[in-house]
């Protein structure tokens, strides 16, 4: 019943959320005087499971029986097994003994039965339990508010709501306080490598003092405590420490102090190399204590990388691309690429009852001690540190369940096998693969002495003998497989560097380039795409699974032509799980907000039959889940597309006859001939017959929210009226000036930049033709501008007409000639759904652009009739807009105060395209990209074929 009521989600999810919403408001209308629980219930609950598009038949019972104790029997008002129990009442009823009625059904359910939701209602109140999530606070809501709340049964449609644990606060707090000392330190002069060192050895003995590895407990916070106030001898104290913990205890002098003789010899080259000493102040030695107060046995070891993000600036942080990651986001990763798969093949071992059990049992247990992990860019090892901590959990689990009876008799020092050796990774900067090992180190202690609180004897592995696998290399540039065999990896996983294609340096866009081999230009990948593309060669010699965290550029607009093909075709690997766009969190000082998905790949051969999709309804909230047959590189369902790797490629011309649109004006002018409206009052009192030289500027966000702006137009100004204008020819001045890199444009001069950049020859040989723009477009009719950028909240990107004597800036695209056909296509939820989804994205904002959205789109035949129809149906929603003149269209097209008679006019408007393209009602953004994907697949094919001819295309193997 549960992989059916899957499938059935999602073909359900063929509903958009806003016409479950339309709706539900509609049954609750219907609804509104319901009250009777036997007349009623039934047709009730088979009317609010149609609303989802999901027939109730098809996934639940009514009256379901079970049985009781004393041999009594229950009836479940409705039962959808492992999934959802209705109790409902009459109308007015306590719901607090339903819930109690409702909980009392579950000794009678089979495990497999039980459900995670439970609903009580009285037809006008409802709550709704999540048992996995939160079992005693339920989401409460009227039957009127019920449209408000449809998505909180996203679980009918096969959306399950899925919560990755989140980072304790703890943690955040305590990367603070070792940030105030570095800062501290590095005030006082001790900096560099020196200071990165000595902080790594600091975490330890401050992890090593609360967690065990030193005994008693606290005896460093107690040896710090014992230093001068005035801080004068803290360093040199710490030296010696540093020392004696680098020293076995049969070479150490027999002079040694009882203070320091106490502390163990700790392996592994961390206390090995001589530090010049810190000089203490009495400030600096306070924060000492105050980090040595904290209690850091509550703390992750993977606080490391976010120290290591405190330490760095954010100049730093954008040349490195460092994004340190929190364990709710690492755990987004691990958990569907192997950990899941892991619980859930324990959970049928130990559910086992036959004679095979224990040794089924022992071989998972061997599985474990044997699976391999590599982290190509780790960074400070956080997500191998976190992997490492949640084998090591199941580990003891496994451990639990072989030995159970015997535990207290048994040897635990032979018990463990899964080890921090299993565990690779590389990383470019040497302080971080410090950091790395550190922390592995300080985990596998932790997982130590959880498993001796298990088994009830003292386990430790101290001095250390064995290391994880961490290279301090350059990852794209050497061979992966030096490190760890191919044939012998298991998973690749990691949150590889974020650098735009414009933010590389040289050696990075020549590193990406060589390793994508695209020939011609190079392509414009982002950096983390090359080590997809390394992941993939090194996969030819092995079943390993990825999954890499990546910006949501691969996902949209042109990269995803330059990238998926080589995934697809070259390296044969397939979308075995993603996570839709969300807002990736860091935990440390400065904090990196970028826009994220996570790709999970597998070998063809490997993939899975259902695919999992993570998708986000808020972009910084929770997931939910659903399952697919085939994902769509632009991460969709693809289990309808004939070609589920077809990818929109970037094209110069439309597809079909239609309209070009063209980019607006391009100045290059330093910001010397663009004014506001008070620089303009300015510069006419000065200047008053320069008026008829100031036109108003509009870009997109001028456009959108009803701002002006002016530039000079002097393309056609004579020399004789020039002449006459000094103020105007001292702006021409200041442009020669700017393109030929003598002077620094106006922002810069405002915000104190003082550094010049090199112009290109074409921008030089500007720089002796003044009067012109580097892209001069000066319409003389009224045009059509579509923004180039606009917020992902609105349901439609606002496109509208200017007229002359206004310049379209370079900001928004312009259409010529362009009439009512033009703008009500344009402005279309067909062509919105593609933007959404092929277009690309600047942070999480839409990002319209010719070759990859307006070029590409299927654009539907036309006749006299339907051209009529949908021009008609444009000036509707042009007149709704005149209806509510004092409103932007940032006002009008907000979603949540968008005015019902422009909602209705755009409504009306969307059908009437809709059958354009098919007589059946689309049901959802989704089913039109799919269709429009079929069509770009029939419209392109020849187009390519001709720019391309000498092209090897690969076959691609359908979705059956």
């Amino acid at each position: 019943m549960f992989g059916n009521a899957i499938r059935s989600g999602a073909r359900a999810m063929r509903l958009d959320w806003n016409d479950i919403r339309a709706r539900a408001a509609k049954f609750a209308d219907e609804w509104k005087d319901a009250h009777y629980e036997k007349g009623d219930t039934q047709t009730f609950y088979n009317e609010f499971f149609e609303l989802f598009g999901v027939t109730r038949r098809r996934v639940a019972s009514f009256e379901h029986s079970v049985d009781l104790p004393e041999n009594k029997r229950g009836y479940l008002d409705l039962f959808w097994k492992g999934k959802l129990l209705v109790e409902q009442k009459s109308r007015g009823r306590d719901l607090k003994p339903a819930r109690k009625q409702a909980l009392n059904y579950f000794p009678g359910l089979k495990e497999y039965e039980l459900p995670r939701y439970i609903l009580l209602s009285d037809f006008q109140s409802f709550e709704l339990y999540d048992l996995d999530i939160n079992p005693d606070k339920p989401i409460q809501f009227l039957l009127s508010e019920f449209p408000d709340h449809v998505q909180d049964f996203g679980f009918i449609v096969g959306q399950e709501r899925r919560i990755f644990r989140d980072q304790d606060p703890a943690n955040i707090q305590a990367s603070e306080m070792m940030g105030a000392l570095h800062d501290a330190l590095e005030a006082s002069g001790y900096k560099g490598h020196a200071l990165e060192r000595f902080l790594v050895r600091l975490l330890f003995c401050l992890f090593a003092d609360d967690t065990g590895i030193f005994q008693p407990l606290g005896i460093f916070e107690e040896f710090a405590k014992n230093t001068r106030e005035d801080g004068s001898d803290v360093g040199a104290a710490l030296s010696q420490l540093f020392q004696v913990l680098n020293t076995p205890d049969e070479e150490r002098q027999r002079t040694i102090t009882a203070e320091l003789e106490v502390f163990p010899y700790i392996n592994g080259d961390l206390f090995k190399e001589a530090l010049p000493l810190p000089h203490f102040d009495r400030d600096m030695r306070d924060k000492l204590l105050n980090v040595c107060g904290f209690k850091w046995e509550i703390i992750s070891p993977a606080i490391f990388g976010s120290l290591f993000q405190s330490v760095m600036n954010k100049e730093e942080r954008r040349k490195k691309g460092g994004h340190y990651t929190s364990e709710k986001n690492i755990l987004k990763v691990i958990e569907p690429l192997f950990m899941d798969d892991l619980r859930s093949e324990f959970d049928r071992l130990k559910n086992r009852r036959d004679t095979g059990r224990k040794k089924a049992l022992e071989e998972f247990h061997n599985k474990l001690s044997k699976l391999t992990f590599f982290d190509p860019a780790c960074g400070c090892g956080n997500f191998l540190v976190i992997a490492y901590r949640e084998l090591r959990d199941l580990e003891i689990a496994v451990l639990t369940e072989r030995f159970g009876e015997e535990k207290t008799v048994l040897d635990i020092a032979s018990l463990s096998t899964v080890d921090v050796d299993q565990f690779y990774g590389i990383e470019i900067e040497e302080f971080p693969v410090r950091i790395a090992e550190v922390a592995m180190w300080m985990t596998d202690h932790i997982m130590n002495v959880k498993l001796s609180a298990t088994f009830g004897k003292s386990y430790l592995r101290i001095p250390l003998r064995t290391s994880p696998n961490v290279l301090h290399n350059d990852a794209l540039e050497i061979d992966w497989a030096h490190l760890l065999a191919p044939e012998n990896c298991s998973f690749i996983f990691g949150n590889p560097p974020f650098i735009g294609a414009k933010y590389q340096s040289d050696n990075q866009r020549n590193q990406v380039r060589r390793i994508a081999s695209l020939g011609g230009s190079g392509g414009s990948l982002d950096y983390v795409c090359a080590w997809f593309l390394k992941a993939g060669e090194y996969l030819r010699w092995s079943k390993a699974k990825i999954g890499f965290v990546a910006t949501n550029s691969i996902t949209q607009g042109e990269q995803v032509a330059q990238l998926w093909p080589l995934l697809f075709d070259r390296y044969k690997l397939e979308i075995a799980f993603a996570h839709r766009t969300f807002q990736w969190f860091s935990d440390a000082r400065g904090k990196a907000h970028v826009h994220c998905v996570i790709i999970g790949l597998v070998a063809r051969e490997d993939e899975p039959k259902e695919k999992r999709l993570y998708s986000y309804i808020e972009i910084d909230g929770d997931p939910a889940e659903s399952s697919h047959l085939a994902l769509s590189p632009y991460l969709f369902d693809a289990s309808k597309l004939q070609d589920r790797h077809l990818v929109v490629e970037e094209i110069s011309q439309p597809l079909r006859e239609v309209k070009r649109p063209i980019i607006g004006s391009k100045p290059i002018d330093g910001g010397y001939y663009i004014f506001t409206e008070d620089e303009r009052a300015e510069f006419l009192s000065q200047e008053p017959a320069a008026l008829k030289l100031l036109h108003p500027y509009i870009g997109g966000d001028e456009f959108i929210n009803g701002e002006v702006r002016y530039i000079l137009a002097l393309q056609q100004a004579s020399p004789a009226t020039l002449r006459t204008l000094p103020k105007v020819v001292e702006r021409m001045k200041c442009v020669t000036q700017f393109r030929r890199g003598e002077i620094l444009s106006k922002k810069d001069v405002a915000e104190g930049n003082t550094a010049r950049k090199k112009r290109a020859k074409d921008t030089i040989k500007l720089g002796s033709y003044p009067q012109s723009y580097h892209v001069n477009v000066i319409p003389d009719a009224p045009f059509l501008v579509i923004p180039k950028v606009s917020s992902e909240r609105r349901e439609y990107v606002p496109v509208g007409w200017l007229e002359p004597p206004t310049i379209p800036s370079d900001l928004v695209f312009v259409l010529e000639k362009a009439d009512l056909w033009d703008f009500g296509l344009i402005m279309s939820r067909m062509h919105m759904a593609w933007l959404r989804n092929i277009g690309g994205r600047l942070e999480s904002r839409y990002r319209y652009s010719i070759g990859i959205v307006y070029n590409p789109f299927p654009w539907p035949d036309e006749d006299a009739e339907s051209r009529e129809k949908i021009n008609s149906l444009a000036q509707a929603v042009l007149d709704a807009r005149k209806n509510h003149p004092d409103s932007t269209l940032a006002d009008l097209y907000d979603p949540d105060v968008m005015p019902h008679d422009l909602r209705k006019a755009h409504r009306d408007l969307d059908r009437a395209v809709d059958r354009l393209y098919r007589k059946e009602p689309f049901l959802s953004d989704r089913e039109r990209v799919e269709h429009l994907f079929a069509l770009y697949e029939k419209f392109s094919a020849p187009v390519l074929a001709a720019a391309a001819p000498d092209r090897k295309r690969t076959k691609r193997r359908r979705v059956s």
